[in-house]
């Protein structure tokens, strides 16, 4: 008999597309945690008043003091301090247009002329005609430039330059040999020992429209406007960079080199740096800068850059860390602001985004799926440290899991989530009622709908409110972090605890048709595990084979945890009369008008559990392959919670790579803030993977992602609201997997 199972196990997976492990990319050693480069994003307003924010020019002086020209005036900040001072007053303050640092002294043009700043002293230089748009600092001097002239500060006076050169300059930068190089709305100038060149032809440009130069390490000049960035050698355009090679915007505003030799190129959708190795990241939104549109770029001498918008500064820091230093400062930021009694981890609401530190608890729908997988995080920390901590942690985590279910007096029924009493209705979902037309317009939309009107009920105590309607997806996170706490965590008593907790949950699917039944009598709206729904039911067949996966799942726990017959019976039933291994066999051919991503987590999940707990030959190789075949679709997703938990249950090292640069690329910001990539020139509009989706059709690195939530779709075009800040399992999971695995050494 158990020949022909095994016969016919591969005659039914002889139907999904083949492939071997060899395809991934393996790491046959771990990586050392080795000091690297963390960026983050400080943000600083000029004024209350607009004008004060509309940055024009940033400078960083000898003293790292931050000077900038704005349309109020110009203004500096002294290191180690977010305070601002204007530096003009009285009848002479008004627009400003550039600031630049020449030796020990800081030029400033404005509306009236030039200023410059030395030895404490701000003082008006006599000579030019204001408004001065552009200053060079050279050899021979600095040269001013304006509407009305071009000027050369010499010996202590300006003298005025009768150049034919337009008067709509945008920027000057001087070169090795002495010449200058001018940037206008008409062209490219270049002046070579007083005689003028103007380049204009597309073999030199991109366009005649310039606004930013700057030369990079090979001494080429890097000449940005409308098109993007012509880089020129001996007045040849060589290279070009536009959107088909990283430019996120045609509308270039300013180029600068870092002290790295990085050319970070500022843009109207953000900053593009491009690393002497012919790599490039962006960076953009709320997260990195106080506007897209980035005028200008100056940097200091620890090499941070401080970036000009029109509405502040955005300084774009670094400072080297190891990835055991990000887990301690995402373990802290945890405990502080993402555990709520009693012992419930989850995102923190935020009063005002740009302060971390006024936040309130919040109530998530998927309240449970987040403290499961802080379960499963604080196991394997447990498993790699043996701290007490990690285990006594774990083990409150697991509390809360067991109360959802007590705390609702059934037999096998668990919530949602809770919140204290007091809340009231200042939950989401608060109780409702629906109308007869309301309900009506819900049923057309999906005839699956169901109408709760009462999803909060106040414990027997009296201390809590209990959210009902609880979802499949609970169910897989719950059953995933009490997989992992049993094996990694728990003595023999725990054991037996988690045992009867995890069969009086499957007890009730078992007693209600393989359904999660409410308080109400019906099944809730998506915990649907029957075949008569599955099977049987039309408008249940987008989850026929997701759901199939989940209840074999379920079922092979609970029988790996208690050695019951029933659970086992059930689960052979369900293989053999209901074709539930055929349904899961066809996750890969799911119409991709049912494929959502959220999914490919919640199989992430069920995996280790399936294959972990399996012990017929023949089923577990049916599960072992098809989990093959699904991370062979899944690498490209680069996720390292995908990554090591697949290597986890295969007991390899693969896709290490993609995994440690997630965890490195990550920023320290967890607010979630709002990512438009329609926006960005240098990648496409797609409707995949997720049909019913608008996507990029490049993953986006975790750095220029909304905050991460790993059942959310990494390639989504539009993300992202800054009221909440995310807590950081989704990070620390899977750095405590790489650990437990001996991948991150």
């Amino acid at each position: 008999m158990k020949n022909k199972l095994f016969l016919f196990y591969c005659l039914l997976f002889s139907g999904v597309s083949q492939y071997t492990i060899a395809q991934l990319s393996y790491a046959p050693a771990g990586t050392k945690d080795t000091a690297f480069w963390q960026e983050y994003h400080e943000a600083y307003r000029v004024g209350k008043n607009p004008d004060a924010n509309e940055i024009r020019s940033i400078a960083v002086d000898h003293g790292s003091n931050v000077w900038v020209a704005t349309a109020g005036g110009i203004y500096m900040k002294k290191p180690g301090t977010s305070a601002w001072a204007s530096m003009i007053s009285g009848n002479d303050n008004g627009p400003a247009y550039v600031v630049t640092t020449n030796e020990q002294a800081v030029w400033a043009g404005t509306w009236n002329g030039v200023y410059v700043y030395k030895s404490n002293i701000l003082k008006k230089i006599p000579g030019t005609a204001g408004p001065v748009s552009a200053l060079c600092a050279a050899k021979k001097g600095l040269y001013a430039f304006g509407p009305k002239g071009v000027w050369i500060f010499d010996r202590g006076r300006f003298l005025k330059k009768d150049y034919p050169i337009a008067r709509s300059i945008r920027d000057a930068v001087a070169a090795a040999n002495n010449s200058i190089w001018i940037a206008s709305d008409v062209g490219l100038y270049h002046i070579v020992q007083e005689q003028v060149q103007h380049l204009t032809d597309s073999s030199r440009l991109l366009s005649a429209y310039v606004k930013g130069l700057a030369f990079d390490d090979k001494h080429r000049l890097w000449a940005g406007g409308l098109g993007g960035v012509s880089i020129i050698r001996d007045n040849k355009k060589t290279h070009a960079l536009q959107p088909s090679n990283g430019m996120p915007s045609i509308y270039v505003n300013c180029v600068e080199k870092s002290p790295d030799g990085s050319m970070w190129v500022g843009t109207d959708a953000g900053i593009v740096r491009y690393a002497p190795n012919g790599s490039h990241t962006l960076r953009f939104s709320r997260r990195w800068l106080l506007d897209d549109k980035v005028t200008d770029i100056a940097f200091d001498k620890e090499g941070n850059a401080w970036v000009a918008t029109p509405k502040g500064v955005s300084a774009i820091k670094k400072r080297k860390m190891t990835l055991a230093q990000k887990q301690d400062f995402f373990y802290d930021i945890t405990m502080k602001r993402h555990v709520r009694e009693p012992w419930i981890v989850g995102p923190a609401r935020l009063k005002d985004p740009e302060d971390v530190n006024k936040w309130q608890p919040e109530d998530d729908d998927n309240d449970g799926e987040f403290t499961a997988s802080y379960l499963a995080m604080e196991s394997f920390r447990y498993a790699v440290t043996g701290s007490k901590d990690a285990r006594d942690k774990a083990k409150k985590a697991f509390d809360f899991l067991k109360l959802l279910q007590t705390i609702t007096g059934t037999d096998g029924f668990f919530a949602r989530t809770i919140v204290p009493a007091g809340w009231g209705n200042n939950v989401h979902d608060p109780n409702r009622k629906y109308t007869e037309r309301e309900l009506a317009e819900e049923l057309v939309k999906e005839p699956r709908f169901k109408p709760v009107e009462t999803r909060w009920h106040k414990s027997k105590d009296g201390k809590w409110l209990w959210k009902g309607d609880t979802s499949s997806d609970e169910w897989c996170g719950h059953m995933m972090g009490y997989y992992f706490y049993y094996e990694l965590v728990a003595d023999d008593k725990e054991k037996q605890i988690i045992r009867e907790h995890v069969a009086r949950l499957v007890d009730h699917l078992i007693s209600n048709n393989f359904n999660m039944t409410d308080i109400d009598g019906t099944h809730t709206r998506w915990s649907v595990w029957s075949p008569d729904k599955l099977n049987r039911d039309p408008e249940w067949m987008p989850d026929r084979h997701q759901n199939s996966m989940e209840l074999l799942t379920f079922l092979k726990l609970a029988y790996y945890m208690t050695g019951s017959a029933r659970y086992q019976d059930h689960y052979l039933r369900l293989i053999r009369e209901e074709n539930y291994l055929e349904n899961m066999a066809k996750i890969p051919e799911q119409n991709p008008a049912f494929f959502i991503y959220f999914d490919v987590i919640l199989q992430a999940y069920l995996y280790p559990v399936l294959i972990g707990c399996e012990k017929d030959r023949a089923l577990l190789a049916f599960y072992e392959k098809h989990m093959d075949n699904w991370m062979e679709k899944r690498k490209g997703d680069k996720s390292p919670l995908i990554n090591f938990l697949y290597c986890y249950t295969r007991n390899i090292k693969v896709e290490l790579t993609s995994s440690v640069e997630f965890l490195k690329d990550t920023p320290l910001d967890l607010v979630n803030w709002r990512f438009d990539h329609s926006k960005r020139e240098d990648v496409r509009m797609v409707h995949e993977p997720v049909l019913d989706d608008l996507q990029v059709n490049e993953l986006p690195p975790a750095s220029i992602r909304t905050a991460v939530r790993w059942d959310k779709n990494p390639w989504s075009a539009i993300n992202g609201h800054p009221d909440i800040e995310r807590e950081p399992v989704f990070w620390l999971l899977p750095y405590w997997i790489g650990r437990y695995l001996k991948m991150i050494e």
